[in-house]
């Protein structure tokens, strides 16, 4: 079994993430197994209570854990299916050494960061690479180096580096080459110092993965190669991408980061087939025609928050063969103003989860004028709720109608707190969370965008339609396409007679991959370039 460390410097948002899923990609297309892990310095257990605006998108994977948006990178870049072992927090590394030191197993012991802490953090790559048997195990630090949470971490990995061998462990560090405009050139003493700061540690990184807006010529290798005592072909260029994240791969494998990695960890295996990877990626950069799709939001200003969703309308597009001008909306802006005024002249509208009442009145306005218009509709979560409120003011004629979520003494609540919720008060990890199945009733759009009548998609909510005002809604025309096996939970809905309005309550943005984007997306972008 081998093992790579990947760690960052400089500042943060480098990008180790996508540095990680696309070595994993390569690795992937040599005939390796791989998995992928995430350590996060936070204190927090998980990232489930974290603000959207301070973290970006909480990533459900199947089991229902709430991890951070790098492991839908993993998952999108590779064919790993992560469980909550592939996630660790500072926050659930103290919170299992100190429960062992209230119930006494560590005999009376003083309990400290080494070897405590340090052990149990070496233990959980020890636990993942057992329950998850591959060939090469890819760890991503989180943080940037020198933060004091985050030394821990590199401490566990110095030792674990020791005891797995020579042969068995590369450590990759990404680091900033930043260009200084007024002396027009490239800077690599930031580079340096944050190795001296890693060898400060003990470790000392064998590749070196250069994040830079400017080729890195052949002086600047070498400086960078002579000063961070690296070799010098080891030293990787990782330019801006000019279009998509997806080109990443193909850019690594030019400056021959996996082949340099199978050799330092003695791996003969063939060279990576980036054939089908190539096609997808020029699908994206050179598409034959482009759609206007607008998504309508209470995170907008935030990429990261809708990171899911924004990848899988890219993966939709390219498999319509289509790029995707993507017109961010802020739904709280939205309900001050006429919608057809920033929605007019888009092909499509999707409205995406979230929590709290901002926004949602926006939301439903942009939900009505899609109706209304039979622009193509795609409601993800809190879309599939707002387009049910919608539904029941407008055309049902519940003028009040609305979520136990915004109105709890409200008169007629159309979605209401799901039962199982009831009288739970913890925030963390308490919704419904993971991978749920759906059956899906015969005849209906959504039967024929899926082209199965039972489907598992992963789930991430507190509040459900209320089948009270089921009969009442579907005879205006309002579609329970979906419910759960008991038929007691909605979980996807449709209208008739309107070209593409589909909803769903459950998060499909988490299974799409670049060569299988996700049925819901697919028909949708193609029900919009119809549109145009």
């Amino acid at each position: 079994m081998k093992y790579i460390f990947v760690t960052g410097g400089v500042v943060s948002s480098l990008g180790k993430g996508l540095a990680a899923a696309s070595l994993g990609t390569l690795l992937e297309q040599r005939g390796l197994k791989v998995v992928l892990q995430k350590f996060d310095p936070y204190l927090n257990v998980d990232p489930g209570t974290m603000n959207p605006f301070q973290h970006g998108e909480v990533y459900v994977l199947d089991d229902g854990a709430e991890t951070d948006l790098d492991l839908g990178h993993y998952e999108r870049f590779t064919n790993c299916v992560l469980t909550r072992s592939n996630s660790t927090s500072s926050g659930q590394v103290y919170e299992t050494v100190l429960a062992r030191e209230r119930r006494g197993d560590y005999l009376g012991n003083t309990v400290q960061v080494i070897p405590h802490v340090t052990d149990e953090i070496k233990g959980r790559i020890r636990t993942l690479a057992k329950e998850q048997p591959c060939d090469v195990l890819i760890t991503e630090i989180g943080g940037t180096t020198g933060d004091i949470e985050g030394l821990p971490f590199l401490e566990a990995i110095r030792q674990f580096v020791l005891e797995a061998g020579s042969g068995n462990v590369v450590v990759m560090h990404v680091t900033l080459v930043p260009y200084i405009k007024a002396a027009g050139e490239l800077k690599t003493k930031p580079s340096q110092q944050s190795i001296a700061k890693l060898r400060e540690i003990g470790l000392h990184p064998q590749v070196l993965v250069c994040r830079t807006e400017h080729p890195l010529e052949e002086d600047v290798r070498n400086k960078l190669s002579m000063f961070c005592n690296v070799p010098l072909e080891a030293v990787i260029e990782a330019r801006d991408v000019d279009h998509s994240i997806y080109e990443m791969p193909l850019m690594l494998q030019r400056e021959k980061l996996d082949q340099i990695v199978c050799d330092l960890l003695h791996l003969n295996v063939p060279k990576a087939d980036m054939r089908e990877w190539t096609r997808f990626v020029k699908r994206v950069v050179q598409p034959k025609k482009r759609v206007k799709i607008a998504v309508v939001g209470k995170y907008i200003e935030l990429q990261d928050a809708y990171k899911s969703i924004y990848e899988s309308l890219t993966h939709a597009a390219a498999a319509n063969d289509c790029g995707i001008d993507l017109v961010r909306v802020d739904a709280e802006e939205l309900e001050n103003q006429d919608p057809s005024e920033a929605l007019h002249d888009v092909a499509g509208v999707l409205v995406p989860g979230g929590f709290g009442e901002r926004g949602v009145e926006g939301k439903i306005s942009a939900t009505k004028f899609a109706r209304e218009s039979e622009v193509p509709f795609l409601g993800l979560c809190l879309g599939m709720q707002v387009a049910t409120i919608e539904f029941a003011r407008n055309v049902c004629g519940l003028e009040d109608a609305n979520s136990a979520e915004f109105d709890p003494q409200g008169k007629h609540c159309v979605i209401h707190l799901l039962e199982e919720q009831k009288g739970v008060t913890d925030k963390g990890a308490s919704m419904r969370l993971g991978t749920w199945p759906t059956l899906i009733k015969k005849g209906t759009l959504a039967a024929k965008v899926y082209g199965t009548s039972k489907i598992r998609e992963r789930h991430r909510h507190r509040y459900e339609f209320n089948q009270s005002y089921r009969e009442q809604m579907e005879e205006k025309g309002f579609v329970i396409a979906g419910t759960s096996p008991d038929g007691q939970l909605v979980e996807l809905i449709e209208l008739q007679n309107h070209p593409y309005f589909i909803a769903c309550q459950y998060h499909p943005e988490f299974q799409s991959k670049p060569n299988h984007p996700h049925p819901l997306f697919t028909g949708f972008i193609k029900a919009c370039l119809q549109n145009c």
